[in-house]
Formats: C-alpha cells, sequence, structure tokens
C-alpha cells in the first residue's frame, strides 16, 4: 500500500474499526468452517464450494491488510470553521452558471455522485488552499473549467 497519509473523518475511523474486527473475529473463522466442510466433501479439485471458501477468505486477508494499512496511517480531518479551503471544508462554487456544493474529504470517503470529493482528485487538490472569492482552474479529461468560490466552511 502507500505512504500517503489517509484522512479520515472519525465516523469512518470508527467504521473501519469495527470492520476490522468483525473480519478478524467473525469472517474469518465463518470462512475457515467453511473451507474445512468443503474440505470433507472430498476431490477438491472439483469442489466449488471449497474453490469459494478460498476465494472468500482471500478477499477477507486482502481487506485486512488493506484497513490495516489505513490504520497505521491516518489523520482525523479535523472540522470547524476557516476561510482557506482544507479537507473537511465544505463548498460552494458556481461553473458555468451553476451552483454546486463539495464536500473535500480523503481518497477512502470519495463519493463524487454524493458531492464528496477526495483531496487528491484533480478537483480536489485544486481547491485546496483557496479562499471565499477566489476564481480556480480546473484541468480534467473533460478540459479546463475555471470555478468561483462562493463558500467555504
Amino acid at each position: 500500500m502507500s505512504d500517503n497519509v489517509h484522512y479520515l473523518s472519525s465516523e469512518k475511523l470508527q467504521s473501519l474499526t469495527e470492520e476490522l474486527k468483525d473480519l478478524k473475529k467473525v469472517k474469518r473463522r465463518e470462512t475457515a468452517a467453511k473451507i474445512e466442510t468443503a474440505k470433507a466433501l472430498g476431490d477438491l479439485s472439483e469442489n466449488a464450494e471449497y474453490h469459494e471458501a478460498k476465494n472468500e477468505m482471500a478477499f477477507i486477508e486482502g481487506r485486512v491488510q488493506e484497513i490495516e494499512s489505513i490504520l497505521k496511517n491516518y489523520s482525523i480531518i479535523e472540522t470547524g470553521s476557516s476561510s482557506t479551503v482544507r479537507v473537511g471544508s465544505t463548498i460552494e462554487v458556481e461553473v458555468q452558471g451553476k451552483s454546486r456544493t463539495y464536500k473535500i474529504v480523503g481518497s477512502n470517503e470519495a463519493d463524487p455522485a454524493q458531492g464528496f470529493i477526495s483531496n487528491e482528485s484533480p478537483i480536489g487538490k485544486a481547491f485546496l488552499g483557496h479562499n471565499r472569492g477566489d476564481s480556480v482552474e480546473v484541468t480534467s479529461p473533460n478540459g479546463t473549467q475555471t470555478y468561483k468560490i462562493i463558500s467555504v466552511s
């Protein structure tokens, strides 16, 4: 995994911690039991249940490693007022005569369809460090657009 800092809200931190606990204490055991049950059925080369359980275990182990990597190097997103756009800011912008609202979040919480944009995305990076009233040019695969920051909270 990457050595970058993972920006998390306190809610996301709690969610990841609970998911990790569930994967380690519940899902691993359940899947190990499935593997043992499938082994008892005989020939493993044509045993679909065995292969499915092994794939499930591989997915669980991969997710455990991913979460542990995130939890080794994270920073909680601080809330509070600031006139400068930073991770955790909610901004209202105007682009092509339309108003849009975005929340700048860490990459683990990004959901562009809901207005949650990653601080690592081209648009998120462009807004960081700017203030209310600034015009920001954002270059994306669709071309360059100018956004005017209406408010920062």
